[in-house]
């Protein structure tokens, strides 16, 4: 399998130096080559398989004989070592809850299959990789856990400050060892765009060896595709023939791309909702078909705070950038957190379901697209434990949340961390580290 820029077609990279890099070498987001369909006999299978078994077969053709089989299936298996259930809300709607794993949230998958892939690389490598990370919350924990630990690995966090919850900052900053974390006065957006600036700069590209654990790398956002081949498991297995939609809460849109990947393999998907707050860009794009990112503004559901998705450009990828034939088959809704506050409290009194703010704007999302199509069957992806964003989902249901075993032993710890104000900051940082 090889992978090309998206900026420039004739740069490309095989799965394990498009992984190491990050980023192109102009900038742009390595793209597979193919999305060939699976076997037919796989999918017709689909559901007597493991969960070990449908990570082989989807990663298997994106690895392209970068990594042995042998080693391979121990990478899926130490990834895929929790659950991911699915939970009726009631006869026409689920919720498919991917915040069963060390970080309690959905990014646990591709952070975990990614540490172990450039573990894997850096084996014969004496030069560290640095692992540089851009978080409006979630990401940053994930990756901080997924890499803690792994030989020849700096990972360095930036977070904007204040915008990310409580327990958010405690994963980001209580780890120690391999994992530096950096908070930026400013919004997700500065993060990402240092982050970015810092593969460009030939000062750092000299002394350190940088790749990106956001979902810009192929690594952490490939593997998300399994999420939506396990939802469809749990439906052939209850003897499911309708039409299929996901719901899914939008920020840098990785998610939902990694869907759209899972569809062109072969998964029967009729439609696919991306799920904003008030950070509307994509919306504001399929009403005006005129693409023009803002500031991103904060909201309860800080995750999906992203003015400028950087995914998106997959996504029309995926569709040939054929802007009638994506608006056939995707559509994205935004929501306010007034709006996500209703829902939260909707899903509480009307299923007994406890939602994170994130999980109720991909609720939202689903409500909205079903009313209009009644003949479907709608899976919102529940993306974080509601535990993560306590104080909201209390405060709006009025009740007191248990705190899982993942959390209880981060609460009492102090965080550690550097404050930078800008891009200069952040080099200068980097230049002086022993890394």
């Amino acid at each position: 399998m090889k992978y090309y820029s998206l900026t420039n077609a004739a740069n490309t990279a095989n799965f394990s130096e498009a992984v190491i890099r990050g980023l192109a070498p102009d900038r742009g987001l390595y793209f597979p080559e193919k999305t060939s369909r699976l076997s037919k006999d796989f999918l017709s299978d689909l559901a007597n398989k493991t969960t070990i078994e449908v990570g082989m077969e989807v990663m298997h053709p994106f690895v392209g004989g970068t990594i042995p089989d042998d080693r391979l299936e121990q990478i899926v298996s130490d990834t895929l070592c929790f659950d991911f259930p699915l939970v009726p809300l009631n006869e026409k709607s689920a919720s498919l809850e991917l915040f069963h794993g060390p970080t309690m949230a959905f990014k646990d998958v591709g952070a975990r299959f990614m540490a172990r892939c450039i573990g894997y690389f850096n084996e014969e490598t004496p030069k560290k990789v640095t692992v540089l990370v851009a978080t409006s919350g979630d990401t940053g924990g994930a990756v901080a856990s997924g890499f803690l630990g792994i030989e020849g690995t700096e990972v360095i966090i930036l977070y904007p400050k204040g915008k990310v919850s409580h327990i958010q900052e405690l994963q980001l900053t209580t780890n120690g060892n391999n994992i530096r974390a950096i908070e930026v006065d400013g919004v997700f957006d500065d993060c990402q765009e240092m982050v970015k600036s810092a593969f460009i700069d030939e000062d750092l590209k000299e002394k350190l060896n940088l790749t990106s654990a956001n979902s810009i790398n192929v690594a952490r956002w490939l593997p998300q595709s399994l999420y939506f081949f396990f939802a469809y498991q749990h439906l052939l297995r209850q003897d499911f023939n309708g039409k299929l939609v996901f719901s899914v809460p939008s920020g840098n849109f990785g998610n939902i791309c990694a869907g759209i990947v899972a569809n062109r393999l072969g998964l029967p998907v009729h439609h696919f909702i991306a799920s904003t707050n008030t950070n509307d860009t994509v919306p504001r794009y399929l009403k005006t078909k005129n693409y023009q990112p803002n500031p991103s503004k904060q909201t309860i559901s800080n995750a999906m705070d992203v003015g400028n998705p950087s995914n998106f450009i997959r996504i029309q990828s995926l569709f040939k950038n054929d802007f009638d034939a994506l608006k056939t088959h995707f559509s994205s809704f935004s929501f306010d957190d007034t709006q996500t506050r209703l829902a939260l409290k909707s899903l509480y009194n009307n299923s007994g379901y406890i939602a994170d703010p994130h999980g109720a704007v991909g609720y939202l999302g689903l409500e909205k697209y079903m009313k209009a199509h009644p003949d479907t069957y709608g899976i919102l992806l529940e993306t974080a434990h509601p535990i993560k964003f306590r104080d909201t989902v209390e405060e709006t249901l009025g009740i007191t949340l248990e705190i899982p075993k993942q959390i209880q032993h981060i609460l009492d710890k102090t965080p550690i961390k550097t404050s930078l104000k800008n891009y200069d900051d952040f080099k200068a940082y980097l230049l002086s580290q022993d890394i």
